[in-house]
């Protein structure tokens, strides 16, 4: 059986990371692998209730419940989804995960990220992601991308999001074995050309 793989894909809104995402799962299908694609918030099942509540909810909402509503997205899309995929030997893409919530509520919203990180620990059991490929981006570019139709995250301002995109990077500083970064200013193809060269080396 072939061996299981967990990627997750991160970076600021409107990196382009959905799109390379699918990108890759295509191109890893057509290859013959196993493929399982999820998403946090919004795994199948209980997380697309509470993406829907994260996402679009219009009532105040505090910085630590936030915190709390994408750590039990988390666990239940670990335990659920992404543990039993790769012990199935399947190769799981997951858009958005641990680092997001270090990126957003730690260096975007300003909570202790140490913390936050011992909070990820708990809900992911201690796993980490083999690989995550972070999609850096101007700001400029990442909010012509994302457009005027904003939902509420993406809607929090550009000192907000300028704290994210640097979180990314300091983050991808503190574990360069497992974190790559790529310049996702460039056209789409130019982009998953360097995606594929980062995946080549753990298939």
């Amino acid at each position: 059986m072939k061996k299981g793989l967990f990627i997750t894909f991160e970076g600021a809104d409107g990196c382009g990371k959905t799109t390379q995402l699918k990108l890759l799962a295509q191109y890893l299908e057509n290859q013959g692998r196993d493929i399982v694609i999820t998403r946090e918030p919004g795994g199948k099942g209980l997380g697309e209730k509470v993406r829907e509540i994260l996402l679009n909810y219009d009532g105040p909402v505090s910085d630590r419940c936030e915190s709390f509503l994408f750590l039990a997205d988390r666990a239940q899309n670990i335990d659920i989804i992404v543990n039993p995929a790769v012990a199935e030997g399947k190769i799981v893409l997951c858009d958005r995960h641990i680092d997001s919530t270090v990126a957003y509520q730690g260096y975007g919203r300003g909570l202790d990220i140490e913390r936050i990180k011992m909070l990820n620990s708990i809900a992911t059991n201690g796993r980490k992601p083999d690989l995550t490929i972070v999609f850096d981006v101007d700001l400029e570019t990442s909010q012509k991308r994302v457009g005027d139709n904003k939902d509420r995250m993406e809607s929090a301002g550009c000192e907000f999001h300028n704290r994210v995109r640097f979180g990314y990077l300091d983050i991808a500083k503190e574990e360069p074995e497992r974190i790559k970064v790529v310049n996702a200013a460039q056209s789409i193809e130019a982009v998953f050309d360097d995606v594929k060269k980062i995946i080549e080396k753990y298939l």
